[in-house]
């Protein structure tokens, strides 16, 4: 995630702000400029962008719920801004509860649609494309009985807005003896699989993915199922990424994808921090947990160079987690097999990024 300041003051800005802290001014996400910039108040409902006044926006829908800070052009006529459009389903309103489990969704959702954005993937609105379009269902249980699963089907990624509560999500975390477990590794995990359908399945790279993630044609629901009864094998570690990345080679797409996302999100958060890692100043400095993030991630297309960036980073912060008592903020290894699988996904998005970058 970039870092971004108001056009007035300068002050630092976090990406879900709707107004500068410091000067009062109203702040908005324009999606087309991947900017976080400075409103002034035009006629009626437009806002005027702070260094170029000819330039109108509005805010999206949503923003009235406190959910969204994303800009609308003001000559589009849609209501929804880029992020919100791929909504289809949101929770009833009228409980109190709901709103605030929709609002800690939208926070990870802008979130994830800023990294799709900015790796130029193909997005898609179902409602404008039903076959290669995406959509958002956030629903909540019926009943005991009628449960609302978390997942995705030919573009629509359904998620059960009980994961919204920390204190669900832990459950269901330690029920699954997972390490990791938050909204936003939700929808990286289940964007996954909306892209295997747009990059991988009649695509050149199948015979690739193959080798690297086994054969996908084998029974999934009969795999899960045999996953849940047993479990992980002993050496998941060497293979995979985590102990569900085992159960399928759709799952291992899906969770290397999500964890592909995690490290490129943070690695631009380090490198608009301008984040150093050197232990041990001048002396008994240790070359493999060392980096200066000086590049973005985004612009570097050899995946060895991004490893060499992450080791070290996240082990520094591993070590801040400690030292505040917490558990790791990074509680996995990654084998050269899981690298050669995310370098895989790096290439694939790279060269797609670039390609629309020669377009544009």
């Amino acid at each position: 995630m970039k870092l971004y300041f108001c056009d007035n003051c300068q002050n630092l800005l976090y990406f879900e702000n709707n107004v500068c802290l410091n000067c009062k001014h109203a702040v908005g996400f324009d999606s087309s400029t991947l900017s976080l910039i400075t409103l002034l108040p035009g006629k009626e409902n437009e806002l005027l962008w702070f260094h170029d006044k000819k330039k109108k926006y509005r805010f999206c829908k949503n923003a009235e719920y406190g959910t969204c800070n994303w800009l609308v052009d003001a000559d589009d006529p849609s209501e929804w801004c880029r992020a919100c459009a791929f909504n289809r389903i949101i929770p009833t309103l009228t409980n109190g509860e709901n709103l605030r489990r929709w609002s800690n969704i939208e926070i990870a959702k802008h979130r994830l649609i800023f990294s799709l954005l900015r790796l130029h993937l193909p997005l898609f609105v179902k409602k404008e494309n039903e076959e290669e379009g995406l959509a958002f269902d956030f629903m909540a249980d019926v009943s005991p009985e009628e449960r609302v699963m978390t997942g995705h089907d030919k573009g629509t990624i359904t998620l059960n807005i009980e994961e919204a509560d920390e204190e669900a999500r832990a459950r269901h975390k330690l029920d699954l003896g997972e390490k990791y477990r938050t909204l936003l590794g939700h929808f990286r995990h289940e964007i996954g699989h909306y892209y295997w359908d747009v990059l991988i399945k009649n695509s050149s790279s199948l015979k690739k993915y193959r080798e690297l993630f086994g054969d996908e044609q084998r029974d999934y629901a009969e795999a899960l199922k045999t996953y849940y009864e047993n479990g992980a094998p002993g050496n998941w570690s060497e293979h995979f990424i985590s102990p569900y990345a085992s159960a399928h080679s759709w799952e291992d797409w899906a969770e290397t994808w999500a964890h592909y996302l995690h490290m490129m999100d943070t690695l631009e958060t380090a490198y608009s921090f301008g984040i150093r890692i050197r232990p041990g100043g001048e002396l008994g400095d240790d070359p493999g947990i060392k980096a200066s993030i000086v590049k973005d991630p985004y612009d570097i297309s050899e995946f060895d160079r991004i490893m060499k960036l992450w080791l070290p980073l996240s082990f520094a912060v591993n070590s801040l987690n400690r030292s505040m008592g917490h558990a790791d903020f990074y509680p996995f290894i990654i084998s050269p097999e899981v690298i050669r699988k995310l370098e895989f996904i790096h290439e694939l998005c790279f060269i797609n990024s670039r390609q629309k970058e020669e377009i544009i």
